[in-house]
């Protein structure tokens, strides 16, 4: 184990090098010279090791294993290889070490799987650069759409389609057909959670990711003098607003795991300390691992929005901008990594992701798990990011049986 960890840690720290930032953490976003050198450092290290690396057509990187007997049927296990700006050492990257690490342990241990055994380094899942996400995941299931990147750009002003083409990549032909050897894909990760690491548990067996709905709701009443003007005149924006956050997080308090809600941003106008604010906007992010409870609170808290604006004489408007469904597991990929942790006499979780991941692209068109392994206090997105390299060691452990699982036996 001890060992394992070691390997783990160097080839964590030697892929954390490309887009190493300044100021700590990583910063590697698609398209960059940090990204595509990342992605050519380990393309060498594929075909070092035989893996007999190539790029499609967006620049997701693939290398891996010939089958023996099923030549047409493919294990898929890895990660993104893209960071959010100032990330941590884990998120995304560790899906694809320990991949590596796994199918390299399996080949000199066993040989040739029966079936193709691959691993991925996705081109992009976190949105950071351009104002869209897991554009690498949906253009290997064909569900990225040209016309939604054509227009867009960076924080620079640097088109999407113009820094794809300077790194020689271009759009997936339209009239190749879609991959059918894809038999299962399974995708280990950091949680970015506190819940393994509160109930010490080294290992999370991952049976959906929930859905999301996210809004914006602006708040429009009346801005006024503070001194001149009675409480019981004003159309108060802020007050209004504060009473629909109060009213939003009471209500998921009240309903419980695992219903999530955050009001992740405010803004206020005119913004002033002897004004009355005429105008407010907030943000909403609800997620439940249920279509039918997520839609029925999102409906609740609406409504009561409504109510609660016309109380208070103000104006409301409500932009529902995004809206996933929750994605179960494979049934079958979850047994049997659930039986490897059996196995290893593992005191692993049967648990949800509350966070998005490549799987919910995979899931809906290839049998599709996660493997989690803890978070040191939940921390992601962050140069603090941490995981145990023990706990490291154990995820790759769970991920080389499930594979050997899949991929040599009949």
């Amino acid at each position: 184990m001890g060992e394992q960890s070691k390997d783990i840690m160097q080839m964590l720290e030697w892929l954390g090098y490309f887009g190493n930032d300044p100021e700590g953490g990583i910063t590697r976003l698609l398209y960059s010279k940090e990204w595509l050198n990342a992605q050519k450092a380990l393309e060498d290290w594929m075909n070092k090791e035989g893996f007999h690396a190539h790029f499609d057509e967006v620049g997701n990187l693939f290398g891996g294993l010939q089958g023996t007997k099923y030549p047409d049927e493919t294990i898929m296990t890895g990660s993104h290889v893209d960071t959010v700006s100032n990330g941590g050492l884990y998120d995304g990257q560790y899906g694809i070490v320990a991949g590596l690490l796994a199918v390299k342990y399996l080949q000199e241990t066993y040989g040739q799987p029966l079936r193709n055994l691959q691993v991925v380094s996705m081109a992009e899942e976190e949105g950071s650069r351009f104002p869209y996400t897991f554009w690498g995941s949906k253009n290997i299931v064909g569900t990225a759409e040209r016309k939604e990147v054509e227009s867009i750009v960076d924080f620079d002003g640097v088109a999407f389609v113009d820094a794809m083409r300077e790194c020689n990549f271009n759009f997936r032909q339209e009239s190749r057909e879609l991959r059918k050897d894809l038999k299962a894909f399974v995708e280990i990760h950091i949680e970015q959670g506190s819940v393994l690491e509160t109930e010490q548990k080294p290992v999370g067996v991952v049976h959906s990711i929930v859905g999301q709905r996210r809004f914006t709701v602006e708040v429009i009443g009346e801005a006024n003098h503070a001194g001149t003007t009675p409480m019981s005149y004003r159309k108060d924006a802020v007050q209004a607003a504060s009473a629909m956050i109060f009213d939003v997080i009471s209500r998921a308090d009240k309903h419980g795991d695992p219903l999530v809600a955050t009001i992740g941003k405010i803004e206020v106008k005119p913004n002033v300390v002897n004004v009355v604010p005429g105008y407010a906007l907030f943000t909403m992010d609800i997620r439940h691992t249920e279509k039918d409870a997520l839609v029925q609170f999102t409906e609740e808290i609406t409504n009561s929005l409504k109510n609660i604006a016309e109380e208070r004489k103000v104006e409301l408007k409500i932009d529902m901008w995004m809206d996933a469904n929750p994605v179960p597991m494979d049934k079958h990929v979850v047994e049997v990594i659930e039986r490897e942790c059996r196995e290893q006499g593992l005191n692993y979780k049967l648990m949800h992701s509350g966070a998005g991941h490549d799987a919910q692209i995979l899931a809906p068109f290839v049998p599709s798990a996660m493997i989690f392994v803890p978070s040191r206090q939940g921390i992601s997105h962050n140069p603090a990011e941490y995981t145990e390299p023990h706990d490291l060691a154990e995820g790759v452990k769970v991920l080389i049986g499930t594979l050997y699982n899949l991929a040599y036996k009949e």
